[in-house]
């Protein structure tokens, strides 16, 4: 019976952790991987280096996108590297 009792807070603490700290990470992860996969040409972006810029050129097969960061100048970005889309664009019809 001393064995039982000396595991149940361990198992306790496991579900605390798992409830607070391992499943709202992985929520989040995967809502960032869903945004990242939703890119479309023309989406307004913000990498994780604080860079605004709307997205020219999207590779379904590629891990970057091409962003324009000032009239004229464009620059790859991978997209795990994109931290916010402010501005959606609609779908074309």
């Amino acid at each position: 019976m001393q064995g039982i009792e000396g595991i149940i807070p361990l198992i306790l603490i496991f579900a605390i952790m798992y409830f607070l700290l391992i499943r709202p990470q992985q929520k989040k992860l995967k809502d960032h991987q869903a945004m990242v996969a939703a890119l479309r040409r023309g989406d307004q972006i913000v990498t994780q280096g604080g860079i605004i810029g709307k997205v020219t050129k999207v590779k379904d097969a590629a891990t970057e996108v091409e962003v324009e960061i000032a009239s004229g100048v464009t620059v790859r970005v991978v997209r795990s590297t994109i931290a916010t889309v402010l501005n959606k664009t609609e779908p074309a019809k």
